[in-house]
């Protein structure tokens, strides 16, 4: 049994569908919780039009870590995701955040897989989307586990500011379409 965190992106074509394609791809019997959708200026340095973003927790009894990636890594190519420059424009980003088998958290340096995320603690639309659906979320931050809320505060303010809330919800659905209660 694994649970899992999903950082989902996307700022090409029609954001909003891709990220709600994630949720679908997933399905309702994997979807635990779904963040709102935050607007977020691109990460990185190159220039590009603004992020949707939301976090997707996720649990499945067959899947392990890797799973969670390679599930990712699919929906990013039904996005018709190509990959030319690095933290550049894309149809949709599908990052595994934090990951855990059973009760415990995974550490991996595996380089296809690095959890947690290297980079998740130094990023506002990670966290403020985590904390919306998970205020007790925690993260391993240099080998000493921390309260998201802290490692949020610890950001720059123009980064946290930078992650405005929009109005756009994804609902998980059940097999008929149906949105689930």
């Amino acid at each position: 049994m694994t649970r899992a965190v999903l950082s989902i992106g996307s700022n090409l074509g029609d954001r909003l569908a891709h990220l709600r394609s994630v949720v679908d791809g997933l399905g309702e019997y994997r979807v635990r919780a779904v963040s709102p959708v935050y607007r977020t200026a691109p990460w990185g340095g190159v220039d590009q039009a603004d992020f949707l973003n939301a976090i997707v927790l996720v649990e499945d009894p067959e899947f392990d870590c890797m799973d969670w990636l390679r599930a990712g890594q699919r929906l990013e190519q039904a996005a018709e995701r190509v990959r030319t420059v690095r933290w550049g424009a894309r149809t949709l980003d599908v990052d595994v955040v934090w990951c855990a088998e059973g009760d415990r958290p995974v550490r991996s340096a595996d380089p296809e897989l690095t959890l947690p995320h290297p980079q998740a603690h130094n990023r506002a639309f990670v966290l403020v989307p985590w904390l919306e659906v998970d205020p007790a979320a925690e993260l391993e931050v240099g080998g000493v586990l921390r309260p998201v809320r802290e490692l949020l505060e610890q950001l720059e303010p123009a980064e946290r500011d930078g992650v405005h809330r929009t109005d756009h919800i994804l609902a998980v659905t059940t097999s008929k379409g149906e949105p689930c209660s």
